[in-house]
């Protein structure tokens, strides 16, 4: 793939400087609790996941699920549905989902009330980044940046399955050579 290198918005410092804060919040949430399960949102989430559970005191275990989004036209524009399922049973266990992004709401609104339904001992959230504006009001027990209303890649981020692996996040212009 050719093109530019998408601009930097967030530096691989910034962001491991404030996955490590970000660890240490979660490790004082759970001071008492004897393991966390991290349930990580595939794939955007992975790379941040794998930091996080790093830096972590607090035995963990990392699980993944998947998600799909009904494309624009379809009976169910809008709509979340779960196409790979954690292995592990939720039942009564700590959980935390980790996210790459917070955009519209809707998939973390959807994956609070499945797993809710599911009887964990608690249910928590995380993400990497959060966008302005969101159609659904989802709160997030931890957030690494608040970020601008731009397309941004990196650190598990993509645009069209590219610049996924970069250390840091970038913005990318859809029209941006290379961008597609």
């Amino acid at each position: 793939m050719t093109g530019e290198r998408p601009r930097v918005l967030i530096t691989e410092q910034d962001i491991q400087r404030r996955v490590t804060e970000l660890a240490r919040r979660i490790d004082a949430d759970f001071e008492k609790s004897d393991e966390i399960l991290l349930l990580g949102v595939l794939r955007g989430a992975f790379i941040f996941l794998a930091d996080l559970a790093r830096q972590l005191e607090t035995p963990n275990r990392v699980d993944f699920i998947a998600l799909s989004s009904y494309e624009n036209g379809s009976q169910f524009a809008g709509g979340v549905r779960l196409i790979m399922d954690s292995r592990i049973n939720v039942s009564g266990r700590h959980v935390l989902i980790v996210e790459d992004i917070l955009d519209s709401g809707r998939t973390l609104e959807y994956l609070l009330e499945t797993f809710e339904a599911r009887h964990p001992a608690s249910l928590r959230s995380c993400a990497l980044v959060r966008k302005p504006g969101q159609e659904v009001p989802v709160e997030l027990d931890y957030l690494g940046f608040d970020i601008p209303d731009e397309w941004v890649v990196g650190y598990g981020l993509d645009f069209g399955d590219h610049f996924r692996t970069l250390p840091y996040i970038g913005v990318v212009e859809p029209d941006q050579p290379g961008a597609g």
